[in-house]
């Protein structure tokens, strides 16, 4: 592991070095952050994103490949060509990161999915730690999860901001490339800078004041799947979806072919299991017909399914399903009166 500083007012000519790449950072627009496309240096004092930047290896809508027409009937696919552009996502926060080791065990698991691999294999990731005074948000519980605002889970180098630069570590070889592309605008790092990051990753989580005690979860879970609770707690729900869709590790998509002019596509798109129709048969049966079973797949999904199959829990803690839910569901609050009922 490479340990290295950047001034602030030499970010620019990083991100000047790294022109020729696709990069992602964070845009605010309106007070609200989100990942894109930039052109030059981003402006790195941000509440993390609404949108969780998992968008740019698996879009909210995408192309999967062109259908082939003869004459008036479609007979095949075209595949759509492979990126030939490098992906660099810069300042993503801790709880993103390990969201991506959760995506990237999902889409390499039982198929290993050529849409975000593609993408996922061609992109260098950036973290930028979680300082004050910009977060943690009031809803972080990354720490209850098994994280920190100084993760670098899912990263290839981690940023920390110590105030005029950052403290920068590179994590492998993806991160060293970096490093040899802004070469002479990195500094070497010390003892004394090392120290004062790891004070500024210290002080951001002892500011994470909401926590959930994981412990025994999935034997409650277990215990709980046909209790009441489920029904009683997720009689507010909308069913909008804004927690699966908001969230970075969710990853549901439907398919449609769709024609326009003669010309027909076929793409993915995100879907979210808090819909009606997300899991009708073609028999037309629906084994989640009403609320309460649907709320209830999203937690057990996070809590007992994921970790059952993937060997990781899919939640990291990020607070967006609490701070964006209409009616104020909270899953902290939901986790904690399903571990009462359970023991």
């Amino acid at each position: 592991m490479a340990e290295m500083i950047i001034k602030k007012v030499r970010v620019d000519g990083l991100f000047e070095a790294m022109k020729g790449k696709d990069v992602y950072a964070p845009v605010t627009e309106d007070g609200i952050s989100r990942f894109k496309l930039v052109d030059g240096t981003p402006n790195l004092k941000f509440k993390n994103s609404r949108k969780p930047p998992k968008e740019a290896f698996f879009p909210q809508t995408e192309k999967m490949f062109d259908l082939v027409k003869d004459g008036t009937r479609f007979v095949g696919a075209k595949d759509v060509p492979s990126r030939d552009k490098d992906i660099v996502m810069f300042g993503i926060r801790p709880c993103d990161g390990r969201a991506f080791n959760v995506l990237d065990e999902l889409f390499n698991w039982d198929y290993k999915d050529p849409y975000y691999l593609d993408k996922r294999e061609k992109a260098t990731v950036i973290g930028l730690a979680c300082t004050l005074p910009e977060m943690p948000n009031n809803n972080c519980f990354c720490t209850s999860m098994g994280g920190s605002p100084g993760s670098s889970e899912g990263m290839d180098m981690l940023w920390v901001d110590i105030g005029d630069s950052y403290y920068v570590e590179s994590l492998n070889d993806k991160g060293n490339a970096i490093l040899e592309l802004g070469k002479g605008i990195f500094e070497e790092s010390g003892d004394d800078i090392r120290s004062s990051a790891g004070k500024a990753i210290e002080d951001a989580a002892n500011a994470i004041d909401r926590k959930l005690d994981t412990d025994g979860v999935r034997d409650a879970l277990a215990k709980t799947f046909d209790n009441d609770y489920w029904a009683e707690f997720s009689k507010r729900c909308m069913g909008c979806g804004i927690c699966t869709f908001l969230c970075p590790t969710c990853h549901c998509f439907d398919i449609q072919d769709i024609v326009k002019n003669g010309e027909g596509v076929r793409q993915r798109t995100w879907d979210s299991c808090q819909f009606d129709y997300y899991s009708i048969h073609a028999s037309n049966h629906n084994p989640r017909p009403e609320k309460k079973n649907r709320q209830r797949n999203r937690v057990y999904h996070k809590f007992y399914y994921s970790e059952n199959k993937l060997g990781l829990v899919g939640c990291v803690g990020c607070g967006r399903c609490i701070n964006l839910c209409p009616v104020n569901i909270d899953i902290i609050e939901v986790i904690q009166g399903a571990k009462e009922l359970g023991q």
